[in-house]
């Protein structure tokens, strides 16, 4: 379940009622949410707010273009924040742009993602695209799951706590992680250059086969009934 601002700002709401400081309200939120929890100004804020008598969970109405749209301004904005400082986390970004967490994580994820295929398949698109990848939290909020369906991109079933199902974890991680361990990178993006390079030497027919072997693990598992094997 997806922990949205609405959701955040009502819980604000009913521990303001009680009293509570905002400073343990956001430890609170913290605990619960994590990275995606509002900035302890976002808190202080709202508590401000609801003291003064505000009941209303909407932000107050803003000229212009809304702060939460999803298109190439609010792309860009964020691509600047996070070449600014590599290690900003995703809530000072959000508080920064006013998007929620899920809405964040569709941007770094669903977006690069549909402007490659287009550029790659331009007949094809994203609307036959098979998408496979595992259960972690950003893949399964509720902006990412909207904008795949939107797209067309058809989400492959994962298993829980399956990494000899998923290629990238028994075949590609551990391919870079060859090619790039003793290596020292002073910034993210020099990181992602050379992911990205080593990427580009991996043969068509290399990634061809890996997935054939997928194929393969598939139908193992299958047969052994969801069961453990030493190989396949």
């Amino acid at each position: 379940m997806e922990f949205t601002k609405e959701n955040m700002r009502f819980y604000i709401f009913m521990r303001c009622k009680l009293g509570e400081s905002a400073k343990l309200i956001h430890e609170t939120l913290q605990t619960v949410c994590g990275d995606c929890a509002c900035s302890y100004q976002t808190v202080c804020r709202w508590v401000k707010e609801f003291n003064e008598g505000k009941e209303s969970l909407s932000d107050c109405p803003r000229p212009g273009r809304p702060k939460s749209c999803v298109n190439e301004q609010t792309i860009a904005s964020i691509k600047k924040d996070t070449d600014k400082d590599p290690h900003i986390s995703v809530r000072e970004l959000g508080d920064t742009n006013g998007l929620s967490c899920g809405t964040f994580h569709t941007i770094i994820t669903v977006s690069p993602y549909e402007k490659a295929i287009n550029g790659q398949r331009p007949k094809f698109s994203t609307s036959r695209t098979l998408l496979l990848y595992d259960s972690a939290g950003p893949h399964k909020a509720r902006a990412t799951t909207q904008s795949l369906r939107e797209l067309g991109i058809q989400v492959l079933p994962q298993p829980a706590y399956s990494p000899d199902l998923a290629p990238c974890y028994y075949w590609l991680f551990p391919i870079l992680k060859d090619r790039i361990a003793g290596r020292k990178f002073d910034r993210i993006q020099d990181l992602a250059k050379a992911v990205n390079s080593e990427l580009r030497t991996i043969p068509e027919e290399d990634y061809q086969g890996v997935f054939r072997q997928w194929q393969i693990r598939l139908k193992r598992c299958i047969a052994s009934h969801g069961e453990y094997f030493e190989k396949v």
